[in-house]
């Protein structure tokens, strides 16, 4: 698929996931969202369904493709597509009603704050769920489903997410799933192996720490919450994390 075709496949809205079959690891001196953007489009294609899961047809999904792929490494776009497949099979599995258009939106930009164009100074997950917030608005969704993409986007990394509506804790399961294997146990090995061939993991284990590990030598103060606290203590000699206790100590009050 070259680029004029590509384009014309987003104009019809035919927003599935992404396959990608091949990828380059990064060099291991290249900031965040430098590894490989996916920006050479020929070598993806748009599976309509998935393990049983058809792909998301909208505007708004067809958007939220376009800047992931503009905006995120190879190995991350595939990362966010099986977030959504798997996240969508465990909610299958736990018999969820779910607005499958604003899980896709959610897990499709999940990490958009571990990207070169959207990292800063807050924590990866809020910058992301910015990032998102100000490029749904945009495009003129409801401000009610924004907030919901929001909050998925943001509590993702937490247990918190959990207790939310469908919306918000299948982001967080199907990232789970994919980056530490927790509730595969829900889904057959079928439905397993079918996600993983359509979206290829392209080394992401490595990929996704060295990846985590650079936003956290550049913003180490936002990465004092979450997994990215573990992974700069393992990853990054210079880290280092204050403690609640010396800020209790320092604060203006006598006792």
């Amino acid at each position: 698929m070259n680029r004029r075709s590509f384009a014309r496949v987003l104009a019809a809205g035919t927003a599935a996931s992404i396959v990608n079959r091949s990828a380059a690891l990064p060099q291991k001196d290249q900031p965040a969202g430098n590894s490989s953007p996916a920006d050479s489009v020929s070598r993806f294609s748009w599976p309509r369904e998935v393990a049983g899961v058809r792909s998301v047809d909208s505007r708004f999904a067809t958007l939220a493709i376009r800047t992931l792929i503009n905006t995120s490494p190879e190995f991350l776009v595939n990362h966010s597509a099986r977030t959504f497949y798997f996240g969508a099979l465990i909610g299958q599995a736990q018999k969820k009603k779910v607005d499958r258009e604003l899980l896709f939106l959610a897990c499709a930009l999940h990490d958009l704050g571990l990207t070169e164009k959207h990292v800063g100074e807050l924590p990866f997950e809020l910058q992301g769920a910015e990032a998102a917030r100000q490029i749904l608005t945009e495009a003129g969704l409801n401000l009610k489903r924004v907030d919901v993409v929001w909050d998925g986007i943001a509590m993702h990394p937490f247990a918190l997410s959990g207790f939310k509506r469908p919306e918000i804790s299948l982001v967080a399961a199907g990232a789970g799933a994919d980056v530490v294997g927790a509730g595969l146990d829900q889904l057959s090995k079928e439905q397993i192996a079918a996600v993983v061939t359509a979206f290829p993991r392209l080394g992401f284990k490595q990929q996704f720490v060295r990846n985590c590990a650079h936003v956290v030598e550049r913003y180490p103060r936002a990465a004092t919450r979450s997994f990215m606290r573990d992974i700069g203590e393992r990853e990054v000699a210079s880290f280092r994390v204050g403690n609640i206790c010396d800020a209790i100590n320092q604060a203006p009050f006598q006792d």
